[in-house]
């Protein structure tokens, strides 16, 4: 009877976890012992209808590639609704702590680049504890301060680089050290950091790199203060700048994509990564369709886009850039050294004072 019993159990299992003619490929590339799950995730998924997310990077036509993917991917029909939602990122922060302030929670996931705050969204119990199954490729990333397992993942990593246009100026710097001066005075454009949170973390790493003159005689240029990196192309694009001192590769790739012909380099004593912090909120009213959607963010398909779309440096392990010469592999990069784990609201509140100190004295 004993034996009876366990035969019958582990037929049960062969069966939950054998493959059906209508599972959607992500069940099928699964391992058997994962598919249940996720069928039972994408059935709630499915009930759910839909999911709303922020995000301070991707850009429409971005999320417009990733929707109808996604969809294919765990078989959601084609009236389930991708909200999406593209902000400064304080202004995610802004919305976020609004929604946790007052519990009526209507954003499901969120990314954006500001590891402290999010880490005290974890500690607040804001986040959802989630352990995505694309998880155990980001290893490093969690190593180096990018991400925190069960919380929170980088779908991306950018910087902030010294970025011109070839066709107003001829410039061969290697070193942000070259920047200085090489444009006139109130030619160039800085990251407003007292009004961007990526910008001021920028600041705080590059700080650990370039002392205090190096940044007065930065100031001494008058640049112009630009909080969304949009704009900061735009300028290099129209004239108004000659030089950006923190420019994105991502923008700059989509600016040249319409037919610019913008010039970015990676300084030689290094850049500072920004993780674009990605995380589902512990009231979310979609839960499950955030799940599929930040497992879909991390997949190899996902960062695939998110690379050759908005030039963000994929952590996971393995991983070969579609469009290495904007978004080089991690490991080819000189990076300044920063643990996010050990920065607080004193810490940012120091860096802000300090900036505002040497350039809005």
């Amino acid at each position: 009877m004993k034996m009876r019993v366990i035969v019958a159990m582990l037929l049960a299992l062969m069966v939950s976890g054998t493959a059906r003619a209508d599972d959607p490929p992500v069940v099928l590339a699964a391992d058997a012992a994962d598919r249940d799950a996720i069928r039972a995730t994408i059935a709630a998924a499915k009930t759910e209808g839909m999911l709303s997310y922020w995000d301070a990077v991707i850009a429409p036509e971005t999320n417009d590639e990733l929707v109808p993917l996604f969809l294919k991917a765990y078989g959601l029909p084609a009236s389930f609704a991708v909200k999406h939602t593209l902000s400064p990122t304080l202004g995610v922060v802004t919305r976020v702590e609004q929604e946790v302030g007052s519990g009526n929670v209507t954003i499901d996931l969120a990314s954006l680049a500001s590891a402290p705050w999010v880490s005290g969204l974890v500690k607040a119990g804001h986040i959802l504890k989630y352990d995505s199954r694309e998880a155990r490729h980001y290893d490093k990333a969690y190593a180096a301060g990018l991400g925190q397992k069960s919380y929170f993942t980088p779908n991306g990593a950018y910087m902030f680089v010294p970025a011109w246009n070839p066709d107003t100026l001829d410039f061969k710097g290697k070193s942000w050290k070259d920047v200085l001066n090489a444009v006139p005075s109130g030619r160039i454009s800085i990251n407003d950091s007292p009004n961007s949170a990526t910008g001021l973390l920028s600041y705080m790493g590059i700080r650990q790199i370039m002392d205090l003159d190096y940044f007065r005689a930065l100031a001494k240029m008058k640049p112009q203060f630009i909080v969304r990196s949009e704009q900061t192309a735009e300028r290099l694009v129209n004239g108004q700048d000659l030089m950006a001192w923190g420019g994105s590769p991502g923008r700059i790739l989509q600016y040249n994509e319409r037919g610019a012909n913008l010039k970015f380099m990676l300084p030689e004593e290094g850049i500072l990564l920004l993780g674009n912090a990605t995380f589902i909120l512990a009231k979310a009213p979609h839960p499950n369709a955030a799940k599929l959607w930040m497992d879909f963010q991390l997949s190899e398909q996902g960062q695939t886009i998110l690379s050759k779309r908005e030039a963000l440096v994929s952590s996971r392990t393995g991983f070969t850039s579609p469009l290495p010469e904007y978004a080089p592999a991690i490991d080819k990069l000189k990076l300044i050294p920063m643990d996010w784990s050990k920065i607080g609201a004193d810490d940012i509140k120091k860096g802000k004072a300090e900036w505002q100190s040497i350039f809005t004295p």
